[in-house]
């Protein structure tokens, strides 16, 4: 996996002043995750403690250059994606999966609430096997707790193209900013041997 960061020249997380593209400290982990529009997805994953920094890009799509514009018009395949960086002592992927899957509706298929496309799409692109196993295992528990097919999409993670820097934490920028993101009500069960 490699980040194309050519849409953005601001590589510092406007919030936590951390590099958002590289320096990552050793033994930390990435995920990218898909929840719709990636404002709200972004500064609902920034805040979690073990959450070591996020950007926003597109990602899962067959086209080598992306940019919002064109992942608008639904015909790139690209995913509005959050790039997360962990660290896995303090907080698990089983965590991590929880919150994703508890703050957007992963039910819907190519869209969330009325932002329709495929660019909106439930997304899960892991890093290794073990994410890989814990999200479709995740996908299945969520599954059985929301008692509808569960259409978020898994896979490798693939290259993540950065978004433009005013896309970039967003809501911190604007406050007020357009956000459809929270509780869905319904809850996320971990596996047994994760601590909340």
């Amino acid at each position: 996996m490699s980040i194309k960061t050519g849409l953005t020249d601001n590589h510092i997380h406007m919030v936590n002043g951390r590099n958002m593209f590289a320096g990552f400290p050793d033994g930390f982990e990435q995920v990218q995750l898909g929840m719709g529009c990636f404002w709200g997805a972004e500064r609902i994953l920034w805040k979690l403690e073990g959450v070591y920094v996020t950007s926003v890009g597109y990602a899962g799509g067959h086209t080598p250059d992306p940019d919002y514009r064109k992942t608008c018009t639904g015909t790139t395949g690209h995913a509005e994606v959050v790039h997360v960086v962990y660290d896995p002592a303090v907080i698990s992927f089983e965590h991590i999966l929880k919150v994703f899957f508890e703050n957007h509706d992963p039910t819907q298929g190519d869209r969330q609430g009325n932002d329709r496309g495929p660019q909106y799409r439930s997304a899960i692109f892991t890093y290794n096997d073990a994410q890989a196993e814990a999200a479709r295992a995740g996908v299945e528990r969520y599954a059985a707790a929301y008692g509808r097919p569960i259409t978020t999409q898994l896979a490798p993670a693939p290259t993540y193209f950065t978004a433009e820097d005013y896309h970039q934490q967003y809501l911190a920028k604007n406050p007020q900013g357009y956000c459809l993101h929270g509780p869905t009500g319904i809850s996320c069960p971990l596996p047994s041997h994760v601590e909340a």
